[in-house]
């Protein structure tokens, strides 16, 4: 159901708790389970209606949703068989027994031993658990008490507890603008029309010549009330006003907190005896029946988990979407959609990056890859047997390579020192870098994450490591929930984290998925801070930075291994995810209503492993699927076209475009990285080959001892009939190499050494990335040059 419809059905419940339609009010909200009306639910309780309670609550929950509504069921059943018993009323109490509490047997044996031995005794008060239980008044107001609890900490009642603060009468102010609009589309406006019909749209029948006042006070609905001047709603209605807490366009994906804490309620134990106002509930938690999920692959012999498909996870700003908007036949509807537009128009085969300038060996399989957000061509790798690789993509030079080490094994806990020793092969899952891309972060397939902090070319140093997770850790991100940077990692033991990035402590832990947790997707839009998580049986959570459980609970497309991204600019919402019979889906979500957009087409059947994407440019997607990436327009459900990176690709491929979209990495056979680019990205790497070049020359000028190394650079210009360029070269070359010494900068075009006019032609410098500072020593002397004729 899409919001308008939602918040129709809420103005006809305010309709109808003012007309006093009272058993229709109730009714309604029990059959569309928008709003819980707890003053309702209370007065059933205390006249002891159980089936109705049962009844309405059946349109909120059902007994095995999860740990609270179990314990919510077995309260009023438990109420109902005691007041049997103590009616002794022994024919009812074993109906009870038999149709209402066996169910719960399932889960706790004994208990229903003991409830059913109740029937033995002249008076169940024997029993020691039920010997303060008093009269059936105070046992239900008792009850009420602990019931109140546990529905404002079950998450699925959490945004149903306050009706939206409307304006008295909305719907009829709505008609009546309707109608006033319709009156004034009349071409011959009667003063004083006579409506009778709502069936059928207004028009008035004789024209007079003359216009009419506005319809407001037609008698047939009533004159309008002023503000203020309504009486109080219904005894069984209060429709309280709700906090607006969470903006607009979340509405579908992220309900409403609820304003209780409730430390003491949990979905403890159903238990015998009657509950403690403080009540500590220990109810074991309902045996997850997810079957095992084994995603094939066809080109790595890793659990599906370790394939880590590479959303954009930075945070970013996102407008607001007021109105959902419909998308017709396959995805054209190009422009509708609020915030959907854009600013220039992209000619799709020239703005992908679809030509392979590089190809590098890391030396084992990546698995993970992640460009640095300022400097467009370094790229981090994680690989299958631990190692981390910065590679400067422009030189092709490996700048650093880290093999799996526990910095201190001392620290770790027993469980990681015992796996360590049982099987002390680990694997990256994650690499990512911070926002400013100081730090990295590193997942690993085995308890762990580490932070690297990075000073600039090869200089990388160990920042913290954090023990995060019991068994693997699946994905990592950075986040700034109150201008704090924090780590959020994801595990096989379930929870999502959120660590402090700048000492390792834990902030929070969120709880709730019933399977490993595969990967996060932390985003904010306005004020607004939250977190995606997808687990491995499909389903998708969605948690405020607080500890009032998940917001969402949704199904992702064939319940598939998925994760998710936000375009660049954070408009859109995309996932994509490979289930266990092998489909795979990318799709886009409406985030007003929690649903799925659009649906791309153009994947193999069966795929070959789980296919990852990424986005770039605010209007492309891409994947890697049957040996090769395939990319789709996002306003298009059809496949846009498909590149196999000259041959050699992994069945299922890796790939990350760097922030520009200029530049695609991805991963090929034999531990091979392909580096794709755009015309603009090719420009920019030929500006590196054409500085390397200059890099050799000036490396072999500064072997000579006596020179200076500025000098001898240019000398070595000027013998080429150069001398009016070779300064500025040289310049230009330490720039790029930032405080890299130029003798460690080699050269990669040898040969073109012999083609001066190739290696020579202007390039013109047109980004940032393309440039870099250098600070010469102070200490440097500076020594004219002069040429004899």
């Amino acid at each position: 159901m899409s919001s308008l419809s939602r918040e129709l059905v809420f103005l006809i419940l305010q309709f109808l708790d003012e007309e006093k339609f009272k058993e229709t009010v109730h009714k309604l909200e029990q059959e569309s389970g928008f709003f819980f009306n707890m003053k309702y639910f209370e007065d059933e309780v205390h006249n002891g209606n159980w089936d109705e309670v049962e009844k309405y609550l059946s349109g909120f929950t059902k007994v095995d949703d999860n740990r609270y509504s179990m314990k919510i069921f077995f309260e009023i059943r438990k109420q109902k068989y005691l007041e049997a018993l103590d009616k002794h009323d022994r024919s009812k109490a074993v109906e009870i027994l038999v149709k209402d509490l066996k169910v719960f047997s399932t889960f706790n044996e004994e208990l229903f031993k003991e409830i059913t031995q109740l029937l033995t005794l002249e008076n169940f008060r024997e029993n020691e658990q039920l010997s303060k239980y008093g009269d059936t008044k105070s046992a239900r107001a008792i009850m009420l008490v602990e019931l109140k609890k546990l529905i404002e900490a079950n998450p699925l009642f959490r945004d149903k507890l306050q009706f939206p603060n409307l304006k008295n009468s909305r719907l009829r102010t709505l008609i009546n603008q309707s109608l006033n609009w319709q009156h004034q589309l009349c071409k011959n406006p009667r003063p004083n029309p006579d409506i009778k019909t709502l069936f059928f749209d207004h028009s008035c029948g004789q024209p007079n010549g003359a216009r009419a006042p506005s319809p407001a006070n037609n008698p047939l609905l009533g004159s309008l009330p002023k503000a203020g001047g309504f009486p109080a709603l219904g005894a069984h209605g209060p429709f309280q006003p709700t906090p607006a807490q969470i903006p607009a366009s979340l509405a579908g994906w992220m309900t409403n907190p609820s304003t209780v804490t409730h430390p003491a309620v949990s979905g403890g134990a159903i238990g015998l005896g009657a509950p403690s106002v403080p009540a500590t509930l220990k109810h074991p938690r309902t045996p997850p029946s997810n079957p095992p999920i084994d995603y094939p692959s066809g080109d790595s012999d890793h659990v599906a988990k370790r394939t880590r498909p590479m959303g954009i996870s930075d945070e970013v700003n996102l407008p607001v979407n007021v109105m959902p908007m419909l998308f017709h036949g396959h995805g054209q509807g190009h422009g509708h959609g609020h915030g959907h537009g854009h600013g220039q128009t992209f000619n799709a085969p020239d703005d992908l990056p679809k030509v392979v300038v590089r190809t590098m060996n890391q030396g084992s399989s990546p698995i993970s890859m992640d460009f640095h957000p300022v400097q467009q061509t370094i790229l981090l790798v994680g690989t299958n047997v631990g190692d981390i690789g910065l590679w400067e993509v422009g030189s092709r030079e490996r700048l650093v390579l880290r093999n799996f080490k526990v910095w201190d094994l001392n620290a770790c806990s027993m469980p990681l020192q015992a796996a360590l020793v049982k099987d002390p092969g680990v694997s990256v899952n994650r690499v990512i870098w911070s926002p400013d891309g100081s730090l990295f972060g590193v997942a690993y397939s085995m308890h762990i994450v580490q932070i690297y902090s990075y000073h600039g070319n090869d200089d990388v140093r160990q920042h913290l490591e954090i023990d995060a997770h019991l068994g693997g850790v699946n994905d990592l991100a950075f986040s700034t929930p109150n201008k704090q940077l924090c780590v959020i990692t994801c595990g096989d033991d379930k929870t999502i984290k959120v660590w402090d990035a700048a000492n390792g402590s834990k902030l929070y832990m969120f709880e709730g998925h019933e399977a490993p947790v595969y990967s996060i997707c932390p985003h904010y839009k306005e004020n607004i801070q939250f977190i995606f998580s997808t687990a491995l049986d499909g389903r998708i959570k969605a948690w405020l930075y607080d500890n009032l459980g998940s917001r969402v609970d949704y199904e992702a497309p064939g319940r598939s291994c998925t994760t998710m991204a936000y375009s660049a600019d954070g408009t859109r919402l995309f996932s994509c995810g490979t289930s266990k019979e092998a489909e795979s889906f990318i799709v886009e979500w409406n985030e007003s209503e929690g649903a799925v957009k659009r649906t791309y087409h153009g994947f193999r059947k069966p795929s070959l492993g789980v296919v990852q994407f990424d986005t770039t440019k605010n209007r492309f997607l891409a994947a890697g699927d049957d040996f090769c990436i395939k990319f789709w327009d996002m306003d298009s459900v059809q496949l846009l076209t498909t590149i196999d990176a000259d041959g050699d690709l992994l069945a299922s491929p890796r790939i990350r475009f760097n922030k520009e979209g200029t530049l695609l990495a991805v991963s090929a056979n034999e531990n091979g990285i392909k580096i794709l680019a755009n015309p603009d990205g090719i420009r920019l790497l030929r500006t590196f080959e054409n500085l390397s070049y200059d890099a050799s020359r000036a490396s072999e000028s500064v072997a000579k001892p006596t020179v200076n190394p500025i000098s001898a650079a240019a000398v070595a210009a000027t013998s080429s009939g150069l001398a009016d360029r070779g300064a500025s070269v040289v310049a230009v070359a330490g720039m790029n190499g930032d405080a890299r010494n130029l003798g460690d900068v080699k050269p990669r075009i040898a040969e073109e050494s012999n083609d001066k006019s190739k290696i020579w032609k202007l390039t013109e410098i047109n980004e940032p990335s393309q440039c870099r500072s250098l600070r010469l020593p102070e200490n440097s002397r500076v020594t004219k040059l002069t040429e004899n004729y």
